[in-house]
């Protein structure tokens, strides 16, 4: 296989394009499923391109697809459109002009990077194959990625290769990451309810406490991590949300008491020890002060694990881009999740890290006052791209 190793350049005028467009995107966020506008704009962009568009996989998604030559292997890029429901707090020119709705986690930024690789892509066609676009909805906690897979992507789209791409804040925006193995952890959510037998504040002996149960429960919750998961797999169960009586009622004990959290596991073994050991704490706690407990545990997003093959593939054209001096290899894991997992489960998959430099004013994702490093464009741009020339490289 030939590959043109030489540097893939962005002129100035496209680099000042794709800063205004993701500036744009930043001033008029949009929440999962709602991703119309946003929507709109990458289908243009890509159509103006000359690259074939689907529309509305996955409600709002959309899917550019490129070919050139003969060649039979085919690739998915993915980027994630959507913000988050929070309000931006920082003043600055492109500001959020959506109430309580901001792109605190780099969306915007991942858009606008996959869609500059997919214009340069179009102009020079360096490669010989189909790279799919993919321009996810809903990765923030809505399930985009599986509508997007239960919808049939994987039969419109067939692929024999995934990758994702996220900014992180702390690297340099000419430095990446790229790691096999485990990178994000499963996200998964559980709730609990505790039914006792309500009663006066002054006279508990008359019914069956909840709140007491509900607070015995707290307290041991994190003895599984501590006793049950293997010292050498990490984990993570964290009670999110607590619900019970009423303060303007602080003499009466209630029924009920709701708990909600979110449990965090790199494997599926892990996994399903906290879905089992939850439960049985809850109902053995419920057992002990004679009430009853339901427990629900809800599968979200599995963990994502980096196929080797695929991440020896991101490595090299990472190392084309900034160099095999930048290119970070033992960065740790994340215990955030991202539905990228749906797609890394059916065919290989792997998901770097883009340096999005120094966190301004302690701004990391999901922060009131965090901001896509525009720096990172080019760097972004130019990893795509040589992402595809090399996976989908022209036969010698």
């Amino acid at each position: 296989m030939a590959l043109d190793e030489s540097t893939i350049t962005l002129d100035a005028a496209e680099i000042e394009t794709l800063t205004e467009l993701r500036r744009d995107l930043h001033a008029h966020p949009e929440l999962g499923f709602e991703e119309v506008r946003t929507a709109g704009i990458v289908a243009r962009q890509l159509e103006k391109a000359g690259i074939a568009v689907h529309r509305g996989l996955g409600k709002t998604g959309v899917v550019g697809t490129l070919k050139v030559g003969s060649g039979g292997r085919a690739i998915a890029l993915r980027a994630d459109m959507d913000a988050l429901a929070m309000p931006e707090l920082a003043d600055r020119p492109y500001r959020s002009t959506v109430g309580n709705t901001m792109h605190a986690c780099g969306h915007d930024g991942h858009t606008t990077l996959l869609l500059g690789a997919a214009r340069h892509l179009a102009r020079t066609r360096n490669f010989d194959g189909t790279v799919h676009f993919v321009f996810q909805p809903a990765e923030e906690g809505r399930g985009g990625a599986k509508a997007m897979v239960d919808e049939g992507f994987f039969d419109l789209f067939p692929v024999d290769a995934a990758f994702g791409l996220h900014n992180m804040p702390g690297l340099a925006t000419e430095e990446m990451a790229v790691v096999a193995g485990p990178q994000l952890a499963s996200s998964d959510s559980w709730e609990v309810v505790f039914t006792g037998v309500g009663t006066h504040g002054a006279k508990p002996h008359l019914g069956r406490d909840a709140v007491t149960a509900a607070g015995h429960f707290l307290t041991a919750l994190h003895s599984i991590v501590a006793r049950v998961v293997d010292p050498l797999q990490p984990a993570v169960i964290s009670a999110c949300a607590v619900e019970a009586g009423d303060f303007r009622a602080l003499n009466v004990i209630p029924d009920e008491v709701r708990i909600g959290g979110t449990a965090r596991a790199y494997s599926a073994e892990v996994r399903d020890v906290l879905e089992e050991e939850i439960g049985r704490l809850a109902h053995g706690v419920a057992a002990t002060f004679g009430i009853e407990a339901r427990y629900d545990f809800l599968r979200r997003i599995p963990p994502v694990v980096n196929d080797r093959a695929a991440t020896e593939s991101a490595y090299r054209a990472a190392c084309r881009v900034v160099g095999a001096e930048n290119v970070r290899t033992d960065f740790p894991p994340s215990t955030a999740g991202d539905d990228f997992a749906f797609f890394g489960a059916r065919v290989p998959g792997c998901y770097v890290w883009l340096g999005n430099g120094p966190a301004v004013d302690g701004a990391l994702h999901h922060n009131t006052r965090y901001d896509f490093n525009d720096a990172a464009i080019p760097t972004g741009v130019r990893f795509w791209t040589a992402l595809v020339e090399h996976e989908l490289a022209r036969s010698a």
